[in-house]
């Protein structure tokens, strides 16, 4: 009996590096993605930003091939995501087990795993890989300490390095700065925006919409349905943020001026999206003067 192969995907690089085209993905009776169509090229970056249970990590999902979508199609590089090696995913840090008894070289090294050969078992390039990419985000010196004992930074820079050792081409990370002090931040918004340099396509989902629009040239502003996509001056709209937000308060700084946001609702996030979170209560948009919200601004 001939032995079973896996079907490696076409990989065009003369292709988008991610199309979605009228993606729409439910829970049950659900609707978290609701035709959802744009295209990134080779090395883009862009910050996903939404209101809580606006579907991002359901985005990510689809384009990783963790979900299926309910209809239409998701392309990385001309195939559909299942079988690419070339996508690296950082899930948010709440879903992550950092009790599990694994060495910072464990974790980067289950970025090779599909660059092994058959017997999965690390040869001398594999290592040398895992130790380049430890020391591209600076933490060679934690290689034998156990992941659960690093800082939350230094644990987002680990997972960095993974994707750098797995050689992904599509980086897809989940409310990386989450909880993160703000030199942390700015660590992990350095290593990503080295990655540029090597042509590695970046979907950063985040909260921050001020930090979002200064340090990504695209935005991609989602409730459910794709509300606007492109650089942050036509993203960060008044119209466009009326539409989106329906959830916690936020003084976004737009070329309008600064704006105030306000609805009813709180909360941390939710793995399922709540349904239509942006019509639940009609929002309020007002206009506030510069001086009012200064001390507002985050630090510089």
């Amino acid at each position: 009996m001939p032995l079973m192969t896996r079907k490696i995907p076409t990989h065009d690089a003369s292709l988008p590096a991610v199309e979605l085209e009228n993606v729409t993905v439910r829970y049950d009776q659900t609707v978290a993605l609701d035709q959802i169509s744009f295209r990134l090229n080779r090395g883009d970056r862009v910050a996903v930003v939404g209101p809580n249970g606006a579907g991002k990590s359901t985005l990510f999902h689809a384009i990783a091939g963790v979900v299926r979508p309910d209809q239409g199609q998701v392309r990385i590089y001309g195939s559909v995501p299942g079988g690419h090696i070339c996508v690296g995913y950082v899930p948010q840090r709440k879903a992550i087990d950092w009790n599990f008894p694994v060495t910072v070289t464990d974790v980067v090294m289950m970025g090779r795993v599909g660059k092994m050969g058959f017997l999965r078992w690390p040869a001398r390039h594999d290592r040398e890989a895992v130790h380049a990419a430890l020391a591209e985000v600076g933490m060679s010196a934690f290689a034998d300490r156990q992941i659960g004992e690093l800082s939350g930074g230094q644990q987002q820079r680990v997972f960095l390095a993974r994707a750098l050792a797995q050689e992904a081409e599509l980086l897809l990370m989940d409310e990386p700065l989450t909880g993160l002090d703000m030199p942390s931040q700015e660590a992990i918004l350095t290593i990503i925006d080295r990655l540029h340099t090597h042509g590695i396509t970046v979907m950063v989902a985040s909260h921050d919409l001020n930090q979002a629009g200064e340090q990504f040239p695209l935005l991609l502003l989602l409730n459910h349905r794709l509300v606007a996509y492109g650089p942050p001056a036509r993203v960060l709209t008044t119209e466009n943020l009326m539409a989106a937000y329906g959830g916690q308060v936020h003084v976004v700084h737009t070329t309008e001026g600064d704006l105030l946001l306000t609805d009813t609702c709180c909360g941390g996030g939710h793995d399922l999206p709540l349904p239509e979170l942006a019509h639940a209560a009609p929002p309020v948009v007002q206009t506030v003067q510069h001086e009012t919200v200064e001390s507002m601004r985050p630090p510089r």
